[in-house]
């Protein structure tokens, strides 16, 4: 990858977008991982302001302390960036207290938070004439649908969702990005036990994104054989979540 032009690539494209459509805030999620943390310096990279946002529930405090080395760090190189720190735990457990614990499951409660973080970000670009930009990655946007629907994944942009995890750490590396966040198992930061985004798929970022390029031309591995089912797997449950939302078409013959 041409690190470089890569860099500039999606830093203009995230400008134009924004000044095409009269936006003039870019407002970021970050969670202290490695995908947050490059999109925000990519945001900032623009020159627009850039509000990035941590958004605690409940969340462990190596999470914590990697947006605010992240945020020290970006703020020292783009004048540009601003960090609002907004605790949503209570309003969590508002929220949870409130709807009947019939309708309560662990997945259902964890998407919540998610849902949550992307109502507080649409909040802030509401009131700042700003666009919230998202931070998936190729992998979980259309490898395995690895984000929540109408959380993580409501977003106005998506600009690093052409880049495998890989890639992502390559462009980080050459960015900058701390070390810290570099060397931070991937997680959503949705469950209270802390379990890592591997734990959940039960596949690494590299295994995946070989499964995502496998075109069968070659003899499998056992561990091979275990990913490619997790990866075939995933895509097809979450692939309700990679495509437009399905549509009822009324013939004309009914209409008339």
């Amino acid at each position: 990858m041409k690190l470089y032009e890569t860099t500039n690539l999606i830093s203009n494209w995230i400008k134009k977008y924004a000044e095409t459509n009269s936006l003039n805030n870019l407002i970021v999620g970050v969670s202290g991982g490695i995908d947050s943390a490059l999109t925000s310096t990519l945001c900032a990279k623009t020159g627009l302001k850039t509000i990035i946002v941590s958004m605690p529930i409940h969340q462990k405090k190596t999470e914590i302390n990697n947006v605010q080395i992240h945020y020290k760090w970006l703020v020292e190189k783009h004048q540009n960036v601003q960090l609002e720190i907004i605790e949503l735990t209570n309003s969590f457990e508002n929220f949870k207290s409130s709807i009947p614990t019939k309708f309560h499951s662990e997945l259902s409660l964890a998407n919540t938070r998610a849902r949550l973080r992307m109502t507080t970000l649409y909040q802030i670009a509401g009131s700042n004439n700003g666009l919230v930009v998202g931070t998936g990655n190729k992998i979980e946007d259309f490898g395995i649908g690895f984000f929540t629907k109408y959380g993580d994944g409501g977003v106005d942009i998506s600009p690093i969702a052409d880049l495998t995890k890989s890639e992502v750490k390559e462009l980080a590396q050459f960015c900058g990005i701390s070390e810290d966040i570099l060397n931070t198992p991937p997680t959503d930061g949705l469950w209270l036990d802390g379990r890592t985004d591997e734990d959940q798929i039960g596949a690494s970022y590299e295994e995946l994104e070989w499964a995502m390029n496998y075109t069968g031309n070659q003899n499998l591995t056992a561990r091979q054989k275990i990913v490619f089912d997790i990866y075939q797997k995933r895509n097809k449950q979450n692939k309700h979540k990679m495509k437009p939302i399905p549509i009822c078409n009324i013939p004309d013959d009914l209409r008339n």
